[in-house]
């Protein structure tokens, strides 16, 4: 089981945004690479952290975290069909600048070499259309998605067979340009090699000199028991890559339930109607109502009112990151007939008279009564 978040940072769940960001300074900067070098054990541990940081320290995933735990619902916007992503799980240079230009100049510079950051991939999006029943029992989708993978003509490196990237003359292969001023010196991204460190002379032509081409992968995804419609679910690493040595993006699936003729939802409730005629309202009756699943058998009381609603328990949609189901609410649509035969229409002057009505010959009178 995936580790509670909270309990990574060392926070409470009440922890204040500044409360949260204090804590994750505090361990991102004892667990850092740069400072741990060659210890897996700690590189391990700071994706760690910075996942949950990347959760915890946004209000809008923190409040997704909150409701939906680690049931596999995305911890971040998704990005809009057809366009890249922000930061990721893992992704720490590019997430939240708390810290990345501070390890860049320093421990960056310390090695007389280019940044440790590392080149992210776009993350994905993709829209998947469910039915009712498999967002309340859960289902596996089969995926096809075009994404960008490493250029098999040039290994990723972007330059031409029989050619090498040449190290930027203006930085000097470290990715940076820096500046003096004063008693402070900064660095910032090198414009000449846009923060590479290298030169590609003679493009490759297959990918033009990106060193990641876009083909199709094909993936299953769970989609859990319960999920709700808009629910977006990260599957890490299944995003682009942005060339040889970079890291994937991420895939967001967002779920889209189509209606139900049948059911409504509230919730984690499923709602129906149960149409009863006036005789068997004012009785009592029982009756098969229709679950998603199959039909339960379900008792009226004599004299249930027009929009009474019943509840059956554990009939509803299971609780995302949680236990227990919701419930199925039954609400009780009571119709008249529209057209009586004699009969019918003998037999209701009857109950008129029976319950000390003057009988007008209008059937209907009955009708006004009960549902004042």
């Amino acid at each position: 089981m995936k580790r509670d978040y909270y309990e990574i940072l060392g926070i409470s769940k009440n922890a204040s945004p500044d409360e949260v960001k204090a804590a994750y300074r505090q361990l991102a900067l004892k667990y850092h690479p740069d400072k741990n070098s060659g210890n897996k054990e700690a590189e391990e541990k700071f994706k760690e952290i910075n996942e949950a940081y990347e959760m915890i320290g946004d209000p809008t995933k923190r409040a997704q975290y909150d409701r939906f735990g680690h049931a596999g619902v995305g911890t971040a916007p998704p990005p809009k069909p057809g366009e890249g992503g922000g930061p990721g799980f893992g992704d720490f240079s590019s997430a939240n600048d708390i810290f990345g230009d501070f390890f860049s100049d320093v421990f960056g510079a310390q090695r007389g070499g280019r940044s440790s950051r590392q080149k992210r991939g776009d993350d994905l999006r993709y829209d998947l259309e469910i039915s009712f029943k498999d967002a309340l029992t859960g289902i596996e989708v089969p995926l096809e998605i075009p994404k960008k993978d490493i250029c098999t003509a040039c290994g990723g490196t972007g330059a031409r067979a029989g050619t090498t990237p040449k190290t930027c003359p203006q930085c000097k292969g470290v990715g940076q340009v820096r500046y003096s001023q004063g008693f402070f010196s900064f660095g910032q991204k090198c414009p000449q090699c846009k923060g590479e460190g290298q030169i590609i002379e003679s493009p490759c032509r297959t990918c033009k000199g990106t060193g990641a081409v876009k083909s199709d992968h094909k993936m299953t995804v769970r989609i859990p028991a319960g999920v709700d419609d808009g629910t977006s679910l990260r599957v890490a690493g299944a995003g682009d890559l942005a060339g040889k040595g970079s890291i994937p993006g991420d895939l967001y699936v967002v779920v889209h339930i189509k209606n139900d003729a049948r059911f409504g939802r509230q919730g984690d409730d499923i709602v129906t109607d149960l149409r009863v005629s006036f005789p068997k309202a004012a009785l009592g009756s029982e009756y098969e109502v229709p679950t998603i699943t199959g039909k339960i058998k379900f008792k009226i009381p004599p004299g249930t009112q027009p929009n009474t609603v019943f509840r059956v328990k554990g009939e509803g949609f299971p609780h995302l990151g949680g236990k227990g189901k919701g419930d199925l609410l039954v609400k009780v649509v009571v119709f008249v007939p529209q057209n009586l035969n004699e009969a019918q229409k003998s037999a209701l002057h009857q109950f008129l008279q029976a319950s000390g009505e003057a009988d007008s010959g209008d059937s209907g009178n009955i009708f006004k009564k009960v549902f004042k």
